[in-house]
């Protein structure tokens, strides 16, 4: 992780060096906007992406690209490759702003605490009560330094593991995690979105549930970002996006039967798959964003604890004082 993040504080650098010749001016109106996403990560705004409803909305072509990881998100939007993300988790965002990158949380549009997990092997045996024994010397595969990383790293110290009797190997995605629990050559095998589902069908077991994960208080939230720069160059356009994810949620709330098909292919799922997902998630109205539960204060004091635990198990050497300035509430605000 210590070399992650050193690797994670030299984008940033090149980053900021990268923006020194200035940002484009407030009244230079961008051609194009480019935004990442997920595939098997359903949510309404996809029938919007599907539609073009985002490109007449903001007046200008929208480029949606699918990413494996917020990692790969965050390392995107570093370089100037990418806008807006729809939507990053906020271990990778925590892990990147501090370690210098600009990036500005913009809006909250969901959550759900089952769509990120670690799933068991069945053929290990591991249980809650005996993962101390079970799963030392094993491999397990996992995203790093998202929030698949955070939570297995808070399962395993909540579970008595010692994090340093286990080997991780770096995923590659959702499929690769799917076939690396197949293979039998890990124990546990972490993922997002429709992954998950795959590898419980297989015979898979998950090792906490999300609301057992969300009593011992890990609480994750999907974020809206974009660079300080973009969001100040183009506040129009960032709210423009945000509008269009809220009412796509307000439509989804009041009758989402018409909505699922495109949400699916847009997803890159069958339907019952990307349905029994959905059905997990909590989508946020503008009011439910701004409170204090999520942009009000829970997803600041949900990075700051994240980085104070991976300071106190040595994973980065500490955290923030105060993540306050990477939440920007006013675009939200200026929404209806």
């Amino acid at each position: 992780m210590r070399r992650l993040l050193a690797i994670l504080a030299m984008l940033a650098a090149v980053g900021a060096a990268c923006g020194d010749d200035g940002p484009e001016g407030a009244d230079a109106r961008p051609e194009e906007v480019n935004v990442a996403y997920y595939l098997q990560w359903p949510a309404p705004n996809q029938v919007a992406q599907a539609e073009k409803t985002f490109d007449d909305a903001l007046g200008v072509t929208v480029n949606w690209t699918d990413f494996a990881s917020g990692g790969d998100i965050a390392q995107a939007m570093v370089a100037g490759d990418i806008d807006i993300a729809y939507a990053m988790g906020d271990t990778p965002f925590a892990t990147f702003v501090t370690t210098g990158a600009d990036l500005l949380i913009v809006g909250l549009p969901s959550a759900n605490p089952e769509a990120d997990n670690c799933v068991a092997n069945p053929d290990y045996g591991i249980t809650q009560q005996n993962a101390p024994e079970t799963l030392a010397g094993q491999r397990i595969y996992t995203p790093l330094g998202n929030v698949n990383h955070y939570k297995l790293l808070r399962m395993l110290d909540h579970l008595g593991v010692d994090a340093d009797s286990v080997e991780l190997i770096q995923s590659e995605g959702g499929a690769a995690a799917v076939a690396a629990l197949a293979s039998g050559e890990v124990a546990l095998s972490c993922a997002f979105g429709g992954a998950i589902n795959e590898m419980v069908a297989a015979g898979g077991h998950l090792l906490m549930t999300g609301a057992e994960m969300q009593a011992i208080g890990i609480n994750i939230f999907d974020l809206i970002v974009t660079t300080r720069e973009f969001a100040e160059a183009h506040p129009d356009l960032v709210t423009a996006f945000l509008q269009v994810t809220i009412d796509a949620n307000r439509a989804y709330k009041a009758d989402r039967q018409p909505m699922l098909a495109t949400i699916a292919e847009t997803a890159g799922m069958e339907l019952d798959a990307a349905v029994a997902l959905l059905d997990d998630f909590t989508f946020t109205d503008r009011d439910q964003m701004l409170s204090p539960e999520w942009m009000g204060g829970g997803v600041q004091l949900s990075m700051k604890q994240q980085m104070d635990f991976f300071a106190s198990i040595g994973e980065i050497e500490s955290a923030l004082d105060s993540y306050e300035q990477f939440v920007d509430p006013t675009f939200a605000q200026a929404t209806q």
